[in-house]
């Protein structure tokens, strides 16, 4: 008699590699592991794939999923400014849904009933995969074998994988679990959940420490058109290969790095450290370039919106009405934003060094002191009487200028 299918979100790392055996073992399925390449460590990848093939997955496949992730989902990510909580630039909230839309592609093909991943009961990530799959194929059933199971911590996890061969990467001497992907990397547990402890150096990968950076700075320059970056420092690049660059550029000055405490979608605070040097470099120089090249009412909305954004997001919601409705105010939005955006980078620090755009609203005969102003000075005292007119009324009648005394 044949198995029920599932397949399974597959990383490689600690909890997915003891879901492939604990699927099989306890719910008795054909597992098929599916590792979406999403811009980690690419030479593990073949490796990733063989090791589920060893463990008796009937099939394991490694998709390269790069070029989606940018083209489709960090564009719109740099057209929002996207980042949770005005600090996060959302590495892990902007993979899932990829990762969610293929493991549904490819539950189709094998004509699999299940989807599994292992996500734990109060992270993130449990929403964000089930919330996407459910919008994409509501009667795919949902497997989540961490919150099944009675491994209670990552040590009896990797004892249980220790009596079931299955091998892992973690240790108890360096427990982080850690999730990477182009648009940097997240690490929390071990040492990180004590606040008050120093993140270790050796959780920080792609960004040199600042202390040994150059001290002179590297200027690079930021091409866009139509609000996604298409050029550094003059050279034309898809996305994929820019976005890898400026990891590249960014990473080697110290610039990147993030430690903050996060209000996850469960309703907890958690201790996250993150390595963003391209997201974070590209998303600066695409804002001050909207400063120059957007007007001050739309700048204000947008400001308003991009929290807006971040936060649907982060929550998993990619796949709603409300993400694809604010993503077609931003389409609107970027179609002038063209331009350049000079940085400097300098041992951990940024620096706007200069922005320009045929698209600038910045018109210098209105801007300048010096001669050639062309400003309406003598339209200034009208305008000043009108803004303050509502003003001079409350103050009249309500306030100091009433002569009333204040009651609290």
């Amino acid at each position: 008699m044949s198995k029920e299918k599932v397949v399974l979100a597959y990383s490689g790392g600690l909890d997915t590699s003891v879901c492939i055996k604990w699927l099989q073992v306890e719910k008795n399925l054909d597992v098929i592991a599916i590792c979406g390449n999403v811009g980690q460590d690419e030479k593990d990848l073949e490796w990733i794939r063989q090791k589920a093939l060893d463990m008796g997955a009937i099939a394991s496949e490694a998709v390269d999923m790069r070029a989606e992730y940018a083209r489709d989902f960090l564009s719109k990510a740099i057209w929002a400014n996207g980042k949770y909580e005005g600090v996060y630039p959302l590495l892990s909230a902007l993979s899932r849904p990829l990762i969610s839309k293929h493991l549904v592609e490819i539950a189709h093909r094998y004509g699999a009933k299940y989807v599994a991943h292992g996500c734990t009961g109060k992270g993130n990530d449990q929403v964000r995969f089930e919330t996407s799959i459910r919008a994409l194929d509501p009667d795919l059933e949902i497997i989540a074998p961490v919150r099944e199971w009675d491994l209670t911590s990552r040590e009896s996890e990797m004892e249980w994988a220790a009596a079931h061969d299955v091998p892992v990467p973690t240790t108890k001497k360096k427990p982080y679990s850690i999730d990477d992907n182009l648009w940097g990397r997240a690490i929390e547990c071990g040492v990180l959940e004590d606040t008050w402890n120093t993140p270790p150096a050796d959780i920080w990968t792609m960004t040199a420490d600042p202390v040994d950076c150059p001290a002179e700075p590297e200027t690079v320059i930021i091409g866009f058109e139509g609000g996604v970056p298409t050029s550094i420092n003059g050279e034309k690049m898809e996305l994929l290969d820019l976005i890898i660059k400026a990891n590249e550029i960014a990473g080697r000055n110290g610039y990147g790095r993030l430690d903050m405490i996060e209000d996850r979608v469960v309703g907890i605070k958690s201790r996250e450290c993150y390595e963003c040097p391209a997201a974070l470099l590209l998303i600066e120089a695409h804002h001050t370039l909207e400063t120059l090249c957007l007007d001050y009412e739309t700048l204000k909305e947008k400001a308003k919106l991009d929290v807006e954004w971040a936060s649907a997001v982060y929550r998993g919601l990619w796949f709603s009405q409300n993400r694809f409705a604010l993503d077609a105010y931003n389409a609107y939005t970027q179609k002038f934003v063209t331009g350049e955006v000079r940085i400097k980078l300098c041992r951990g620090g940024l620096f706007v060094d200069g922005v320009r755009s045929d698209y600038s609203l910045y018109d210098k005969n209105l801007a300048t002191y010096d001669e050639g102003d062309t400003f309406p000075h003598e339209a200034a005292p009208g305008f000043i009487e009108l803004h303050s007119m509502q003003h001079r009324t409350w103050s009249r009648v309500q306030g100091p200028g009433s002569g009333l005394q204040k009651v609290d």
